[in-house]
């Protein structure tokens, strides 16, 4: 398979450091094979990372104006030929100036010409990202189909800390990645606002494994890894979704674009995913709650006994998330989503075990994993089956676990009520 070619934008931000761990990413992808990388910084980006940092690291000469080797009309073929177009850092005058259709350098003028997916990672400082001027920008960029990033909470320039830092390098990739694969296999071509099926629309996700404390030391839990549920969000944010991710437990770097409020218990995770969901479109409860809680939480540590005895400690359920997102939906045409972890037993098959569990909780859809012999938890592939409500059933084979998410976005966004 040829390589495919991406664009590297790099506007004029403190951030545009961290674009060369970016394009790091993509030009050792696969041992250099997967991508052929192009970096067009502005010239504002040249008064952060110079010109030859750019070239070493992409292996191809760097231009900013469209005046250098102009007989190859490089302000028109470079987007052309492109595969992926994206910018990281994307600072508020060149979103503006993308908005506008403005083209005054090498790189405006690649955006106005590229027909491919265009991704734009915003980095600047929390009031430039609330203004009302910049809204309105990334507004009619994401109208026009391109997939602007939400960007994180953090440290920003000198000692001030809000949301505006670019995400972190590693997750741009997989996002970048996520959409050029979808892009070879014709599911989105970026060249209408139609191909990003999840665009404003908000989803929520629940991720990881929640704990319930025994102790100050110990707790009851599960093998959860969270990986699946981080799937799914950077698979909805690839989309266009607008996208909160409860995580339970879960140590893995937060998705680009996607806003994640970290749960410990099954009652905290319950608080928040109830916050969360309101107004949602959709809510995809791929975590695994503990189905029980301590009666009494002792303060100090248990200790050992002499005589060898074990204590006793006493259990009580904890409240059904899932049923109870579907027995009051957040929104009147909500699509709710379960998981199912089933090893079947006396009483049934995994398949038996999970039909009777979705018609139990009343969701739209149940994501059935067979996981017996401990499969599933942490791996990063995935297989399932994916029970629905009208009796339809989906088999999805063994794949990565961002496979499974696009088949699961796949039956959401086909039950979700007109925009």
């Amino acid at each position: 398979m040829p390589r495919q070619r991406v664009v590297l934008g790099v506007s004029g931000g403190i951030a545009a450091y961290k674009a060369c761990e970016l394009l790091r990413r993509f030009t050792e992808s696969g041992g250099g094979a997967d991508f052929e990388v192009t970096v067009v910084p502005t010239a504002a980006a040249l008064e952060f990372v110079g010109a030859p940092t750019w070239a070493a690291l992409s292996g191809k000469p760097v231009a900013t104006d469209v005046w250098t080797a102009v007989h190859e009309v490089p302000h028109v073929r470079i987007g052309q030929e492109a595969d992926l177009v994206v910018v990281a850092p994307a600072t508020a005058d060149l979103l503006a100036k993308a908005a506008h259709g403005l083209a005054d350098d090498l790189l405006t003028n690649t955006l106005l010409t590229a027909r491919c997916p265009v991704v734009m990672a915003p980095a600047m400082h929390t009031e430039m990202w609330e203004h009302a001027a910049t809204a309105a920008n990334v507004a009619t960029l994401r109208s026009r189909g391109v997939l602007v990033i939400e960007p994180a909470e953090g440290r920003l320039t000198g000692a001030d800390t809000g949301k505006g830092r670019l995400p972190e390098p590693e997750e741009i990739f997989e996002l970048c990645r996520d959409l050029l694969e979808r892009a070879s296999t014709g599911a989105t071509t970026q060249s209408a606002v139609g191909d990003l099926d999840l665009a404003g629309r908000h989803v929520v996700v629940s991720a990881g494994g929640t704990r319930e404390k025994l102790d100050p030391v110990r707790f009851l839990g599960n093998r959860s890894s969270g990986r699946q549920g981080y799937a799914l969000a950077r698979a909805a944010a690839a989309r266009g979704a607008e996208v909160t991710l409860v995580a339970a437990n879960v140590t893995l770097p937060d998705p680009a674009g996607v806003k994640v409020v970290r749960v410990e218990s099954t009652a905290e995770l319950r608080d928040a995913v109830l916050t969360a969901a309101a107004g949602a479109d959709a809510v995809v409860m791929a975590a695994a709650p503990a189905d029980f809680r301590p009666v009494h939480r002792s303060d100090t540590k248990i200790k050992k006994s002499d005589d060898g005895s074990a204590p006793v400690i006493s259990l009580e359920q904890n409240p059904d998330i899932l049923k109870e997102l579907s027995a009051h939906r957040p929104g009147a045409h909500t699509v709710v989503v379960g998981f199912a972890a089933e090893t079947g037993d006396a009483s049934g098959s995994v398949l038996d075990l999970a039909r009777a569990k979705l018609a139990r909780k009343g969701c739209d859809l149940l994501v059935v994993n067979d996981v017996g012999g401990g499969a599933v938890f942490g791996s990063d592939d995935n297989e399932a089956v994916i029970l629905a409500a009208d009796g339809t059933a989906v088999d999805v084979p063994r794949g990565s676990k961002g496979a499974l998410a696009h088949v699961i976005w796949d039956q959401v966004s086909a039950r979700l009520a007109p925009a």
